[in-house]
């Protein structure tokens, strides 16, 4: 299936010199299948390397630092001589400390080949003791797969229509009708490949809640692998509280909501496990939108998000009946579900996780993003209904020159005022790009 991040996969392979290439993400997004796409497109050759399937690997560069050797010894488990024509892929590259610590001498002594690994930020920081190649590498970041990614494999017409569509004007109610569907059906489903795949072989939800739940199954079986016992079982309850989180007006995280009685200092490393694991996102207040926004975060206040809308509903236990119920999905939680997907589509745009704004008891507005120099207010509404005192106390305190605002209602563009609707999110970043 295609994805955004060939364009930037092809890029790198183009370099005649370059570092060697890490692909970040949570299991399961998609990141053994992109890299050796990258070898079937780009190179001649592909050599293959799974350090956790194949511990025996290890030897390798345990006992060896010297690149020409460890190319020697890998040319001879692949079968075939590894050179400039070659991609090598160095899948679960967390497994092993010390081939980790080699992707600076590719740096250095072979910058002519090409590299590329896979991990979660959890993977590459469990090697305590360990050097990490600091500025020898470089990174991209995989996530589930878009709405935008998905829709062609279900409604090419309208895929083509999202993908030429412009911030003026209207969408014509026919086209309008049709996304809508198609992006219901996404919110049941959610981005991650298998599932989709699942879905695009069986039409089945029923088959898509499976493939979720097996999902989740290892997920949790991944919980086992944090360092310390004792928040194996903190990490599943922070995890499994996510719906409870999201449902409330106030979506700000609550510890209680984990366990009666529960202590920020008793939950702050399983929540950093799961983050780190790149299966949730942690949304941070700033209490005012001044540029660098991390310089009036404020450290006791923030959201916790999941990585995939799918996953999410399944968490939530709501059922794939919900798809049938006219607006249901986009109501559900307190419009939770419709805020989660808001938030996955601007980190595939914007890399870095927005901020939200609020103001005592007074206003909260859900995000904030950074574009280039400007600070662009964002409200999610579930509905029809955009009646937005929280967005009009923003604008009459800093006077933002670009606000956005995401519903159900149509394309319209009026007094500084975007709105976008849900389906439309994946074009945000390209659409602010014409107003600055």
């Amino acid at each position: 299936m295609e994805r955004t991040i060939q364009n930037s996969l092809k890029t790198w392979a183009q370099k005649k010199h370059k570092n060697p290439l890490i692909i970040m993400g949570a299991r399961q997004v998609g990141k053994t299948y992109i890299m050796k796409w990258l070898g079937n497109e780009a190179f001649s050759k592909t050599a293959y390397f799974n350090f956790d399937e194949r511990p025996e690997l290890h030897e390798v560069f345990t006992t060896n630092k010297d690149v020409s050797r460890i190319l020697e010894i890998l040319s001879l488990i692949s079968g075939y001589q590894i050179d400039s024509k070659t991609l090598v892929i160095f899948d679960e590259i967390q497994e092993c400390a010390e081939a980790l610590n080699s992707l600076k001498y590719f740096a250095e002594n072979r910058p002519d080949l090409s590299v590329i690994s896979s991990g979660s930020l959890l993977g590459l920081m469990l090697h305590p003791g360990k050097s990490f190649p600091v500025g020898k590498i470089n990174f991209l970041n995989l996530h589930p797969m878009s709405f935008m990614e998905v829709l062609p494999y279900w409604s090419p017409e309208s895929a083509r229509f999202l993908i030429s569509a412009k911030p003026t004007g209207t969408i014509p109610d026919f086209i309008f009708t049709n996304l809508k569907e198609q992006f219901k059906k996404y919110l049941v489903t959610g981005g991650m490949p298998a599932v989709i795949n699942v879905f695009n072989e069986t039409q089945s939800f029923e088959q898509c809640d499976i493939e979720l739940s097996n999902l989740i199954l290892a997920y949790r079986g991944d919980f086992s692998k944090h360092p310390v016992m004792s928040d194996i079982a903190k990490i599943g309850r922070v995890f499994d509280s996510l719906p409870s989180q999201l449902s409330r007006e106030n979506k700000k995280f609550i510890y209680q909501l984990v366990r009666t009685g529960a202590r920020a200092r008793e939950y702050e490393d399983a929540i950093e496990w799961l983050i780190n694991s790149g299966l949730i996102h942690k949304v941070r207040q700033s209490t005012k939108p001044g540029l660098p926004l991390n310089a009036y975060e404020n450290l006791d206040a923030f959201k916790l998000y999941a990585f995939d809308v799918g996953i999410l509903r399944k968490l939530s236990k709501l059922n794939t009946i919900a798809f049938l119920e006219g607006n249901r999905l986009f109501t559900e939680f307190k419009g939770a579900i419709i805020e989660n997907y808001i938030l996955q589509s601007l980190i595939n745009q914007y890399t870095d996780i927005p901020y939200y704004w609020s103001s005592g008891n007074e206003a909260e507005v859900d995000f904030l993003i950074q574009h280039e120099e400007k600070i662009i207010p964002i409200e999610v509404k579930s509905e029809l209904n955009i009646r937005s005192r929280s967005l009009a106390l923003y604008k009459e305190k800093f006077t933002p020159e670009l606000r956005i605002r995401y519903s159900l209602r149509n394309l319209s563009y009026k007094d500084g005022l975007l709105n976008i609707p849900h389906f439309l999110a994946d074009r945000t970043r390209d659409w602010v790009s014409e107003y600055f």
